[in-house]
């Protein structure tokens, strides 16, 4: 078997880690960071930057950066970046690919197998996406792993005495999950998943931004849409809410049309502005704890995941909620790729690692839409009738049988769907199937359908009747947002065509790029420096001299880390 990596493919950061000698390691990109911002970005030549150097221009260059894709992977938007248009699964296969290329670099192999880590609340349509995008990148999934589970083979809860009872807190970038593992008997169980894909940190970015907008009086309308609609100022409140972290207040300054705007921005003020996300988060713990017949005294132990958790608002409210402190022995950015590594190293069948049973269940209902008859003789349709309910362990397979609604009905329509309101058409529609059925009396012509849901978290739908010799089958990886097999090979051999930044040239092109950006950030003698330095290191890079051009690397570092603070992930 070929050397197996696992990658956290985030919203914000990226990272990809093996279990390596016994343990799980970390690896480094080319700039030897283990974070890797998941931001693609097209420069003025037609060049694909990823990581850092395509982030910081988020700031200058807005209209050739995406970031936060990750959120409409398997969804038909598309990204505009200058001149040319991608879907999130291709914005993804190139962070995939930057992250492929660093572990080859550190493992001194060729790297074809991977563990990806998904959010636990991602339908069946969003995991082939991500499925696709590894596969434009040159990439085999061996497996597709819920974030939370990679996230409790991290902290070894196959270790932990028996009936032992684990609340996950994942919230990430983009995505917010919640999943209740408990051990017994060798057994790590996922007893019960809940989230919410549409809730993460970028949105107490946006909403420490609208509390800005609010304090600040020396905004004029134009330039108040202008910071609304734009990333270009991303970093800027991105810091805040670091330094939020540490500060009982922060000053906040943006520079726009030559004129510096500030205002201060206290803990309790972003708290308030915060407050409706806090609750959003409260709804998908009280939904995981009633589905698995838990209070919330029965927790053991509480651990975080995801870089948003650092928030000292977040941490409050969960003290607050549970009346303890959350465990945090593991970086709360590094547990979901180090439980990747874990598992790919399982796969592998890893000498240095004990078999670990791990169940995991259904994070969502599937079902289809089926009419009702009431006592009264009216008919109500669009009711959504579940076929597998949530949190049932998975794989799994059940069966329901369903007979025509009409006299002399000539036709059976499922539509496939996932959700958990009562109105069918409330929940997302993955696909339908059609039968064809001979004409009778309602009722009497029937089929059996049956939904078979893998690991992996891909759907597969039978329909059967043994009378009337029907069987049809069908695998939903694919809605009308989704990609065809051709269309995947199609990106794939469109991405290969791009032209890269050479990898050995990242850290000059961040360097410029981060020099780039404060410059719009300053004004006056300290913008007159930046600007001589960034002369400087051009003409450096020009020479083409190793020497020279490492020495004003370093003098380039060093003058930036005066106008930056220093924060780079």
């Amino acid at each position: 078997m070929s050397v197996q990596i696992g990658i956290d493919l985030g919203t914000t950061n990226s990272l990809v880690a093996q279990f390596i000698d016994g343990e799980t390691r970390l690896i480094p990109n080319k700039l030897g960071h283990e974070l890797t911002p998941s931001v693609v970005s097209v420069t003025e030549d037609g060049s694909i930057l990823v990581g850092l150097a395509a982030r910081e221009r988020l700031a200058t260059a807005p209209q050739m950066t995406a970031s936060a894709f990750k959120r409409f992977m398997g969804s038909d938007k598309i990204f505009r970046l200058g001149k040319q248009q991608f879907r999130a699964e291709e914005l993804s296969a190139l962070v995939l690919k930057s992250l492929k290329e660093d572990a080859e670099h550190f493992l001194g192999e060729p790297v074809e197998e991977v563990v990806i880590t998904v959010p636990a609340y991602f339908n069946a349509i969003q995991r082939q996406a991500t499925k696709n995008a590894a596969e434009m990148a040159g990439l085999k999934v061996s497996r597709l792993l819920n974030e939370p589970t990679a996230a409790g083979l991290a902290y070894n809860l196959q270790d932990k005495p028996d009936d032992t009872n684990f609340l996950i807190f994942d919230l990430g970038g983009g995505t917010f999950d919640i999943s209740i593992l408990d051990y017994f008997d060798g057994v790590v169980q996922v007893s019960a998943s809940a989230g919410d894909n549409q809730l993460g940190g970028e949105d107490f970015v946006q909403a420490l931004q609208r509390c800005f907008l609010t304090k600040c009086t020396s905004l004029n309308e134009a330039q108040r849409k202008r910071i609304q609609t734009s990333s270009e100022s991303w970093q800027v409140f991105e810091h805040a809410k670091r330094q939020l972290s540490k500060e009982k207040s922060v000053k906040i300054a943006l520079t726009l049309d030559e004129q510096v705007h500030e205002a201060i921005i206290s803990e309790e003020d972003f708290r308030q502005a915060a407050q409706p996300l806090i609750t959003r988060l409260r709804q998908p713990i009280e939904r995981a704890l009633r589905d698995a017949k838990l209070n919330p005294s029965s927790i053991d132990g509480i651990i975080l995941v995801g870089g948003a958790t650092r928030m000292p608002i977040i941490r409050k409210a969960i003290a607050q909620w549970f009346q303890r402190l959350p465990l945090s022995a593991i970086n709360p950015d590094e547990a979901i790729a180090r439980g990747a590594a874990v598992q790919a190293a399982l796969i592998a069948r890893n000498q240095n690692l004990e078999e670990v049973v791990l169940t995991d269940v259904m994070p969502f209902s599937l079902g289809t839409t089926i009419g009702v008859d009431m006592p009264n003789g009216q008919r109500i349709n669009d009711r959504f009738s579940p076929i597998i309910e949530r949190n049932m362990p998975v794989p799994i397979s059940r069966e329901q049988h369903y007979v025509t609604a009409k006299d002399n009905q000539t036709e059976l329509q499922f539509d496939i769907r996932q959700g958990e309101s009562a109105i069918s058409s409330e929940n997302i529609l993955l696909g339908e199937m059609f039968v064809t059925v001979p004409p009778r009396p309602r009722g009497e012509v029937g089929v059996t359908v049956r939904f078979s849901y893998d690991i992996n978290g891909l759907l597969e739908v039978d329909l059967t009747n043994d009378e009337l010799d029907i069987q049809i089958n069908q695998v939903f990886q694919h809605n009308s947002h989704n990609l065809s097999a051709a269309e995947v090979q199609a990106s794939r051999e469109k991405l290969a065509k791009l032209k890269i930044h050479p990898r050995e040239q990242q850290e000059n092109r961040y360097l410029l790029e981060k020099a780039k950006r404060l410059y719009e950030n300053y004004l006056g003698e300290e913008r007159a420096v930046i600007s001589e330095f960034l002369a400087y290191f051009e003409a450096e890079l020009e020479s083409q001299d190793e020497g020279r051009i490492h020495r004003a690397r370093k003098k380039m570092q060093e003058c930036l880390a005066r106008y930056d603070e220093g924060w780079l992930i």
